[in-house]
């Protein structure tokens, strides 16, 4: 794509890269074909190379972003399965989050827009808060239907009724501790403990904390750690977003200068994807740009790191069909296709995949709250295919599928680690049906 961009514009190192990004762009047109905005709404302008047009023509010109260039940079997912399709290499997903940040710098949103924006931003990422709101929601659930009603409050009724009606009590798992290696110490990690994750589902963490001490990893939960910033950084929220990750990047470079560390784990794949980019968010801050790519290059998702250990025989063998899937910010975001599959099949499970497993099922951070119709639609897609595999239940990756599947699958949905870590002797997750289990040779 031809670019005409000045040499003062040039000068900004962020339209530099835009700029780079865009001459890769042939028109080619194969990202319609898997972006699920297009497949779902059939507009040009909801697509990859849509949006592409869109924000090339609001950069070069230098104009403040206009109302048309938000709806369509928001009905955006930030799914990436653009990134995976495009032949010539298109780094949409950097190019869009600098489109967030001009849209967050120049566009004033309506004010209810602007309210649910920054209370989701100033809630959800700050576990404490994020349980209070959950139980706040109990109260304004029966409104839902009347809220739906009036447009500027539909993402308020998505809140309500995505809200859990129970809350798991609150984990031993989550606080500063070191979990020591059972038997010989094979290694050290830290696990990301997470803001939204350990309130609704705080078995995910439990479940690989048991799993890598039993395998002879010790595992870090460490101090003063907090949100990854994936929920601001996709909202174009650019310095609260550098704010968690300078945060974080200092307290495990604390970890990593003292114990050492193998890996930083990161249970849910949304915030893997952002915790990778650390080393590119940071690479203008001369005082972080290295400290931060030293965390990118050990990030690594759960599933990535036990597929690098020597793995004993599974303590038992589990008769089950999983259908695997696979999140968008696991397989799009962090190109990690083969390793949750393979470690559900080591571990004794029948493993199938879903038709159209590269369409987003229409979570995406908060994607499901401020675009709840698209959402929906793409929700219920994602849940007949899953049906249709006939599996017993759903593994995934992430905590947001695990919240936008749960209550239309028809099947438990699980977090793939809590799968083998019963394989591999740890409890039963809960709701599963009764398995056929056979001695594991």
């Amino acid at each position: 794509m031809q670019t005409s961009f000045t040499a003062e514009q040039l000068a900004d190192p962020h339209i530099a890269e835009a700029d780079g990004i865009l001459r890769k762009c042939v028109h080619c047109g194969f990202c319609t074909a898997t972006c699920p905005t297009y497949v779902t709404l059939g507009n040009e302008l909801d697509s990859p190379r849509g949006r592409i047009y869109l924000i090339k023509d609001m950069l070069e010109n230098g104009r403040d972003a206009d109302a048309e260039v938000v709806t369509h940079i928001d009905r955006c997912l930030s799914c990436l399965a653009c990134t995976t399709t495009c032949p010539s290499g298109v780094d949409y997903m950097h190019l869009v989050d600098h489109a967030r940040v001009h849209i967050e710098q120049t566009y004033r949103r309506p004010l209810f827009d602007r309210m649910i924006r920054a209370t989701l931003a100033k809630v959800l990422p700050y576990p404490a808060r994020f349980r209070a709101a959950l139980k706040l929601a109990k109260l304004g659930r029966p409104f839902v239907g009347m809220l739906r009603a009036i447009e500027p409050l539909k993402p308020v009724a998505s809140m309500l009724a995505l809200a859990p009606s129970s809350i798991p009590a609150r984990s031993p798992s989550s606080q500063p501790s070191v979990h020591p290696a059972v038997g010989e110490k094979h290694g050290r990690v830290v696990l990301l403990n997470g803001c939204a994750q350990p309130v609704l589902e705080p078995g995910i963490n439990e479940a690989a904390i048991r799993l890598l001490t039993r395998l002879g990893i010790e595992v870090v939960v460490a101090k003063d750690e907090a949100c990854c910033g994936a929920l601001v950084h996709h909202m174009g929220r650019e310095q609260e977003s550098l704010a968690a990750a300078r945060n974080n990047v200092d307290v495990w470079n604390r970890e990593i200068d003292g114990g050492g560390l193998d890996a930083i784990i990161i249970t849910a794949s949304g915030c893997g994807t952002t915790i990778k980019d650390y080393g590119h968010m940071l690479r203008l801050d001369p005082a972080y740009a290295d400290k931060a790519a030293r965390v990118s290059a050990l990030a690594m998702d759960v599933t990535e790191y036990l597929d690098t250990l020597d793995l004993p025989a599974p303590a038992k063998a589990a008769g089950l069909t999983v259908a695997y899937h696979s999140a968008c910010s696991m397989q799009h975001g962090q190109k990690i296709t083969r390793q949750p599959k393979a470690l559900l099949a080591k571990a004794g499970f029948r493993v199938t995949e879903p038709r159209e497993g590269h369409l987003c099922c229409g979570s995406a951070g908060t994607y499901n709250i401020m675009q709840p119709e698209i959402s929906a639609r793409l929700r219920d897609r994602k849940v007949a295919n899953l049906t249709a595999t006939g599996a017993d239940l759903v593994a995934t990756g992430n905590i947001g599928c695990i919240t936008q599947i749960a209550d239309r699958a028809g099947m438990p949905i699980v977090h793939t680690v809590e799968l083998l870590d019963w394989a591999w002797g740890g409890p039963k997750p809960a709701g599963l049906p009764e398995p056929t289990l056979e001695a594991a040779e």
